[in-house]
């Protein structure tokens, strides 16, 4: 699955260079999903696509997260796990780090990286028919109308126990594996999108203690359906 998305995006990237405004507000239709750790976003985007794939003729959904750093890495021929700390990284660089950066004449900068990765992600909306998860896709492609952008939250008890089903951890160690992530997911967020999470917007946000997978499947169908998304 993962062999097929990279070469559907090296297809997409090959043949797209620049995305104007005026040409996001004819593209999509794409839905992006914005999710606390725990939440199982990335799984419920698998069945989303599924579901979509097998109820429209001719429908191919995919589902787009991890995809983005290596294309992204690809194109900055950057390692991609190397990319991917960076944006995540939540501490001050030291002063040996500055150094470094100064020997290093493949050494790219976080404006290069974040202007690399927001034009591939707005590129990857632009083409239609995926899903994003992740990735600040709700800000980046804001400006497509035929979009719909979902915000997945859980209570911490939640949260906590799916981790500890997904990852095989204690109650503790799921307690830090959150932890860390969301301090890595802010440092991310504050990187690409330059602003207030609490200024994000989205257009529906979904508790997952709240509904089953089928349920919120179906809502996310009925509201894609009521903005022109399918």
């Amino acid at each position: 699955m993962s062999n097929l998305l990279l070469s559907y995006l090296n297809k997409r990237m090959s043949e797209t260079e620049v995305v104007s405004k005026s040409t996001t507000q004819v593209a999509g239709p794409v839905i992006t999903i914005s999710r606390e750790i725990g939440c199982n976003g990335l799984k419920l985007a698998s069945k989303i696509a599924d579901h979509l794939n097998s109820k429209i003729a001719g429908a191919n959904w995919k589902v787009i997260s991890k995809e983005v750093f290596h294309e992204s890495a690809k194109e900055l021929k950057m390692d991609p796990e190397k990319l991917r700390k960076t944006l995540h990284q939540h501490e001050k660089f030291t002063f040996d780090d500055i150094l470094n950066a100064f020997n290093d004449k493949n050494y790219k900068t976080d404006l290069m990286i974040v202007k690399t990765m927001k034009k591939i992600i707005l590129q990857i909306a632009t083409e239609g028919n995926c899903i994003i998860v992740g990735r600040g896709g709700h800000v980046i492609a804001a400006n497509i109308k035929k979009a719909l952008h979902i915000r997945l939250i859980a209570p911490i008890e939640y949260r906590i126990n799916t981790t500890m089903n997904n990852n095989n951890l204690n109650r503790e160690e799921a307690i830090d594996f959150i932890k860390q992530v969301d301090k890595e997911r802010t440092a991310f967020r504050k990187a690409i999108l330059k602003q207030d999470p609490q200024n994000e917007i989205y257009d529906i946000t979904f508790n997952r203690a709240a509904f089953n997978e089928d349920e919120i499947i179906d809502l996310i169908e009925q509201a894609a359906a009521k903005k022109n998304v399918i």
